[in-house]
């Protein structure tokens, strides 16, 4: 048994369509958090978000990106811990600013769950 101190309650999104971790279908984020699909990840292309839930934030570092030079913390899925994407934590370009406090999530690791089909 895990004890409190490693175990962390997971939130349940209460909405018609939903992205959730590929692996085992953790709740990630909402459809309207999605900001853009137009982003590159480490395993191909990627989506930035708002807000994202049910991640654990790694350690902050300095990584070298397309776009420049980005502080940012790996986000790990808290149901498996499968990395599955970032967090910018500073951008240190004046036009990268945007993304700061926002979230890239690997299209490789998320699924669409709900009823995408029927909107």
């Amino acid at each position: 048994m895990a004890s409190n101190k490693d175990y962390q309650y997971q939130t349940f999104l209460d909405n018609e369509r939903i992205y959730t971790c590929s692996k085992c279908h953790t709740h990630l984020a909402e459809h309207k958090e999605l900001i853009s699909k137009a982003f590159q990840g480490r395993l191909g292309r990627a989506y930035l978000f708002n807000a994202v839930e049910n991640v654990c934030l790694g350690q902050k570092e300095d990584r070298t990106l397309i776009t420049g030079v980005h502080t940012v913390k790996d986000i790990s899925c808290i149901g498996c811990k499968t990395v599955i994407g970032w967090k910018y934590v500073h951008a240190f370009q004046e036009d990268q600013k945007y993304k700061e406090n926002k979230y890239i999530v690997e299209k490789a690791m998320i699924l669409k769950e709900n009823n995408w089909d029927e909107l």
